[in-house]
């Protein structure tokens, strides 16, 4: 793998971070000429392919594929093309929301997401049983996710942007996105780097639990636009799979979990600590929203929609992937300005997170807005692209391959 691909993937995310924070100011002071719903759109684009997809793309190449594959260059021409698609996005979302152009760039995207399963499917045939199940899970998720983007051009024909289906086909992408393609990838790369072995049996009652909770929770989205109760149970026998899910896979794995983070300094210790509580907090949140009165609440106060794809965005699947990046030197535990800046991201992530949640709080309860809430969320969220550059910068350190 070369410097330049996890180069690439931080310079997205740090202009995904900028986007992010310009979007918190326009709070604060609106920006004439700015779009604020067509910088959103970038800014999620950057974030979820541009950061997420292409920082997967680079750790599955290096943890799976055989040395001698990796030598293949249609991995390389693959990254930049994909990188293509990205810059695209980056620059014609804010100009003009979804647009030709934006269209064009994002379903040149998802063609390259297609010829990177087939990639990995393809070359990845020598891993252990749990990593290739749920390495390939995690594929199945990305692949099916994309029929939601592929029913959106119907849906707005047949009953245009305002209706039920239409917004169900978004949920349906976002949900098999963050729910089952970045989740099963990031713990089959945990599997891999924390060396996790599984008696096949009971790692099978783990895996089809744990698939099941992904499919069925998409019925809380779905309630949100479609009325009926069925949906609420749905989502609650969904929730309580996972928690068994879970509460199996720490019995079955805490000897070897305990070893693992034995192993581990301090810093990429606190990275994956604070990846596994926000992936704890976000099941108790989901326990939480079982509550009729609480799950709709939670659809309609912005604050806490906000704050919930973040923990998932930032809390969980990046901290996995900064854990992922120190453990196999992509990022320096040791260098000073990586370090400081892995600290100020985690301060910046927390602090926002408590100003989100709080304030959507405030609001179910009738309380109005916090003091400068607008204001300190801004200045909060300062910590995230100045701590991304610091990580940035220090990757220019690093030697010209990193192998």
């Amino acid at each position: 793998m070369r410097k330049h691909w996890i180069l690439i993937c931080f310079a997205n995310f740090f202009i995904a971070s900028l986007m992010g924070l310009l979007l918190r100011w326009m709070y604060v002071s609106p920006i004439e000429g700015v779009n604020f719903q067509f910088l959103m759109h970038g800014h999620s684009h950057v974030a979820m392919l541009g950061w997420v997809y292409m920082m997967l793309y680079c750790l599955i190449f290096y943890s799976f594929i055989p040395e001698k594959a990796q030598e293949k260059p249609i991995y390389n021409k693959l990254f930049w093309v994909t990188e293509i698609a990205v810059i695209g996005m980056m620059i014609d979302f804010p100009a003009q929301g979804y647009a030709f152009v934006s269209i064009l760039f994002s379903t040149l995207h998802i063609f390259c997401s297609y010829y990177f399963c087939y990639l990995i499917w393809k070359d990845t045939k020598s891993i252990s049983f749990p990593e290739k199940k749920m390495l390939r899970t995690a594929l199945f998720f990305m692949l099916l996710s994309t029929v939601g983007v592929w029913c959106l051009g119907p849906a707005v024909g047949l009953a245009g942007k305002a209706s039920a289906i239409y917004q169900i086909a978004i949920q349906f992408f976002l949900h098999f996105q963050f729910n089952g393609w970045f989740q099963f990838a990031v713990l089959a790369l945990f599997f891999k780097q924390a060396k996790l072995t599984f008696d096949e049996k009971k790692f099978k009652v783990i895996y089809n639990l744990f698939v099941s909770a992904t499919v069925l929770t998409l019925a809380l989205p779905v309630s949100w636009y479609l009325s009926n109760p069925i949906f609420h149970w749905i989502n609650a026998i969904g929730v309580v799979l996972q928690l068994v899910s879970a509460v199996r896979f720490i019995q079955i794995a805490k000897p070897q979990l305990r070893e693992f983070f034995s192993n581990l300094s301090p810093l990429i210790k606190t990275v994956y600590g604070f990846a596994l509580f926000s992936l704890a907090l976000k099941i108790i949140i989901q326990l939480v929203v079982l509550i009729p009165e609480l799950a709709q609440v939670s659809h309609e106060i912005r604050n806490f929609v906000i704050g919930y794809i973040h923990l998932t965005m930032l809390g969980i699947i990046t901290g996995f992937l900064f854990g992922f990046a120190f453990q196999n030197n992509f990022l320096n535990p040791k260098n000073g300005i990586q370090k400081w800046g892995m600290i100020l991201f985690l301060v910046g992530f927390v602090a926002t997170e408590i100003l989100l949640f709080l304030q959507g709080i405030w609001l179910f309860l009738d309380k109005g807005s916090l003091p400068d809430y607008y204001l300190n969320l801004f200045l909060s969220s300062i910590f995230l692209p100045v701590g991304l550059l610091m990580l940035t910068v220090g990757i220019f350190k690093l030697k010209p391959k990193i192998i």
